[in-house]
């Protein structure tokens, strides 16, 4: 068994204290590559590269954290077992963890979690309970579990050792791109964020660190506003990997003294810029690990480059990648609902159908409703599901249609 590292127990991190870290880690974690991206640099006019911890093993940059916390455990409390509160990233970390320790875990997760984490979370070795429908509900009650059985709560993201395993991946970073000035970092709870911010900002002062989280769940612009931790009374996001509604004590000074910059993203710009990395860079990446790509979508001039995003998971359910792929493709334009009132006449149908051909769409679905207030009695209210290659192309098709007479909404 491997034998308990001590690391820091209160205070601020230093650069040894992450060093330590990553010397722990040797052997158990991979080192994730750099991925150049052209589209994104077109976009940005600067380069742009992704830091690829979708290919970390269970998937996201969890596993840091996890083994480092858990390998530092003192015999005393390995014996009890340890438990967490998870969507699904953080008890996949924690489940290999204590399997490669020899160490038995219980997992809380929210109602919900994705399948694919669940049965990943089960496949290492974790019993899994579900509690809930957010991870703040997970961790009461985790707590609640290790009060009563003495089992060690391994907190997501609200311990130095957390964050000093999160924070390996900013020392890879800056070897693997020295001239980095930009690094983008989602935010959830906090962890990663605050251990990349201070292995960045210890070595290089002068690089720009920039948190992102999704509007529907964005806890610390209001804490930082505040000056203190402020709890969300609810939350709204498909990024269920940064549903995070409480910064965490530990990670909120680290963030507010070291962080330069928070941005939030739409649920249609998560989708969009999770649907340009599976055509553009061909890897399948969550919500909450595409949020650093969606800020840079949303205002491409405003990242100064070279600019590193992380992309901080990869674990999603192949039905909400299904359900993300068509909701981005109707946030780029590429899916056109359109409803178009047309004479209650033979033939008439197939001719606005031609003209829709004509000008290049695909018709997916068509529907007939005669029975409305607002139809005259020879009339007909056809809704239709189009296929279009993009905004412009949708704008054509729509002004052609309105060219030819129709009403169409």
């Amino acid at each position: 068994m491997t034998e308990p590292t001590m690391g820091p127990t209160t205070g601020p991190l230093s650069h040894r204290d992450l060093e330590d870290a990553r010397e722990l880690l040797r052997g158990h974690i991979v080192e994730t590559p750099i991925q150049t991206s052209r589209w994104l640099t077109e976009a940005a006019g600067s380069p742009v590269v992704l830091k690829c911890e979708n290919l970390q093993r269970t998937g996201s940059f969890k596993s840091r954290g996890a083994y480092v916390r858990i390998a530092r455990l003192p015999e005393e409390e390995r014996a009890k077992g340890v438990v967490a509160a998870s969507a699904g990233n953080h008890a996949q970390g924690v489940a290999l963890a204590a399997k490669m320790l020899g160490i038995p875990a219980t997992v809380f997760m929210p109602e919900g979690a994705p399948i694919p984490k669940e049965n990943a979370t089960r496949g290492y070795g974790a019993e899994v309970v579900f509690e809930g429908q957010y991870v703040d509900q997970c961790l009461d009650a985790a707590q609640g579990y290790a009060d009563r059985t003495g089992a060690v709560l391994i907190h997501p993201y609200d311990h130095v050792d957390i964050v000093a395993g999160q924070g390996t991946l900013g020392l890879e970073l800056l070897e693997q791109v020295p001239d980095v000035r930009t690094v983008v970092v989602p935010l959830g709870g906090g962890g990663l964020l605050a251990g990349v911010a201070l292995a960045v900002k210890q070595r290089r002062p002068d690089v720009r660190v920039v948190g992102v989280q999704a509007e529907g769940a964005a806890a610390y612009p209001a804490s930082l506003e505040a000056g203190a931790p402020v709890a969300l009374t609810q939350m709204k996001t498909m990024a269920d990997g940064i549903a995070v509604g409480l910064p965490g004590t530990i990670t909120f000074p680290i963030i507010r003294d070291h962080v330069d910059e928070i941005r939030t993203v739409s649920e249609d710009a998560i989708s969009r810029a999770l649907l340009a990395l599976v055509e553009r860079t061909k890897l399948v990446v969550e919500p909450a690990g595409a949020v650093g790509v969606a800020a840079l979508l949303d205002e491409p001039s405003g990242f100064e480059g070279p600019v590193a995003i992380v992309l901080s998971g990869g674990n999603i359910d192949p039905l909400l990648l299904g359900k993300v792929i068509r909701h981005g493709l109707a946030a780029a334009g590429r899916y056109l609902p359109l409803a178009v009132t047309i004479p209650d006449a033979p033939g008439s149908l197939a001719r606005m159908l031609g003209e829709i051909g004509a000008m290049g769409a695909n018709v997916l679905e068509v529907v007939h409703a005669r029975h409305s207030p607002k139809l005259h009695l020879d009339e007909v209210e056809v809704t239709l599901q189009l296929e279009t290659r993009g905004a412009a192309h949708a704008a054509r098709v729509r002004q052609r249609l309105y060219e030819l007479g129709y009403a169409v909404v």
